[in-house]
C-alpha cells in the first residue's frame, strides 16, 4: 500500500513572495493492485506528487511510505513513465527495453528473453533493433512502458503517458494499458488532464484542488472489468465524467 500523510512540498523561497507552495496537506491510500486515476487543474502539483512518491524529489513535511517503509529514494518497487518517453537515443528497442534489467545485473540471455516477451505483449515485435527516431510517438511511449514492466515493478507511476499522442493512438495505448494491467495487477497511479481517461481506466479518481494542490475528493469508478469502449457508453460513466468537469469547471479562477 502506498500511505501518504499530511505531505507539504514547497519551491522555492518565500523571500518576496518567490516562494511557491505546490502541495499542501495531502492525506491519501492507494491499495494493492488498485488504479488510481489523478486529476486536476494545470499547476495543482500532480507531477509534484507523482515524484515525491517516486523518491525522485524530496517533500519538506509529512509522511510518504510503501507497505509502511519511509520512502527516501527511489525504490525497486517502483518504475516511472514519463510523458517524454525518456528513451535513450542511441539505443535500440531491445537495449532500451533491457536496460534496466542490465543495470540491475541479470544474466543477458535472460533479459533479452523478457525484453521480447514484453516487446511482443506491447505490440513492437520486429521493431526489437529500430533507434527511436525510427518510430511514432505512440510505439515510443509503448518501448517505455515495456522498459518499466521488464524491472517487474510492483507499482507503475504514470505522469500523462499518453498526454503528447494524437486521439487514435491514445485510446489504441488506453485499452492496451488495461489489457497489462488485468493480466498484471501493478498498482498504478496514473496523472492525466484527460476526464474520460481518468474515468476508463480507474477504479478510483483522485480529483485535486488548484495550487496549492490538496485532495478534494476520492471518486469511486464502479464500472466492471475488463474495460471496453462500451463502457463509456455507460449512465455511470457519464454521470462521473460530468461530475468531474462540474468540479473542474469551478475551479477555474475567473
Amino acid at each position: 500500500m502506498i500511505r501518504v500523510r499530511g505531505l507539504s512540498k514547497g519551491f522555492g523561497t518565500a523571500d518576496n513572495g518567490g516562494g511557491v507552495l505546490a502541495l499542501s496537506d495531502i492525506d491519501v491510500d492507494v491499495r494493492d493492485n488498485e488504479f488510481i486515476t489523478v486529476i486536476g487543474p494545470s499547476g495543482c502539483g500532480k507531477t509534484t506528487l507523482l515524484r515525491i512518491i517516486a523518491g525522485l524529489i524530496p517533500y519538506d513535511r509529512g509522511e510518504v511510505a510503501i507497505d509502511d517503509q519511509a520512502v527516501t529514494g527511489p525504490g525497486p518497487e517502483r518504475a516511472v513513465v514519463f510523458q517524454n518517453f525518456a528513451l535513450m537515443p542511441w539505443a535500440d528497442v531491445l537495449t532500451n527495453v533491457t536496460f534496466g534489467l542490465d543495470v540491475r545485473g541479470d544474466a543477458k540471455a535472460q533479459s533479452q528473453a523478457k525484453a521480447r516477451e514484453l516487446i511482443r505483449l506491447v505490440g513492437l515485435e520486429g521493431f526489437e533493433n529500430r533507434l527511436p527516431k525510427e518510430l511514432s510517438g505512440g510505439m515510443q511511449q509503448r518501448v517505455g512502458l515495456a522498459r518499466a514492466l521488464a524491472v517487474q515493478p510492483r507499482i507503475l507511476l504514470m505522469d500523462e503517458p499518453f498526454g503528447a499522442l494524437d486521439e487514435q493512438t491514445r485510446r489504441i495505448l488506453q485499452q492496451q494499458l488495461l489489457v497489462l494491467w488485468e493480466r498484471e495487477r501493478k498498482t498504478v497511479v496514473f496523472i492525466t488532464h484527460s476526464m474520460d481517461e481518468a474515468v476508463m481506466l480507474g477504479d478510483r479518481v483522485m480529483l485535486m484542488t488548484p495550487r496549492p494542490g490538496r485532495v478534494k475528493e476520492m471518486i469511486e469508478v464502479p464500472l466492471p472489468r475488463p474495460r471496453t469502449r462500451e463502457v463509456e457508453k455507460s449512465s455511470a460513466f457519464l454521470e462521473i465524467k460530468e461530475y468531474l468537469w462540474d468540479n473542474l469547471r469551478a475551479m477555474q479562477v475567473n
